[in-house]
């Protein structure tokens, strides 16, 4: 089952307080950026945060699950009707996805040997 355009769209007009959020077809789901960083994903009209050390011990509280075995959980079913909420924890997964390291470059770098 793919990502309905009304679930990607709702996404990305609650979580536009953030930024230019923007979504882009992957994985038979969508990334969801700020910033050239993925700090989202939704599959199956579900989505997931990015989260670390420092913000999924809130997930977990809620009993929200990582997506497969990738850093991405769950968001918690009350924070779906909760506009303030949703943009707590995506405002969390961004600053987790910054902490994750370098954006990625739309062109290829050459390397220094």
């Amino acid at each position: 089952m793919a990502n309905s355009k009304d679930f990607v769209q709702k996404m990305l007009d609650d979580l536009s307080p953030l930024g230019d959020v923007t979504a882009r077809p992957m994985f038979g789901g969508h990334g969801v950026f700020l910033g050239g960083r993925m700090f989202a994903l939704i599959s199956k009209d579900v989505i997931y945060f990015k989260a670390d050390d420092e913000n999924k011990a809130e997930f977990a509280a809620a009993g929200m699950k990582p997506y497969g075995k990738m850093p991405y959980y769950q968001t918690p079913p009350a924070a779906m009707d909760d506009p303030r909420r949703l943009e707590y924890l995506g405002g969390a997964a961004v600053a987790a996805a910054v902490r994750g390291g370098k954006k990625k470059s739309k062109k290829n770098k050459s390397r220094k040997s």
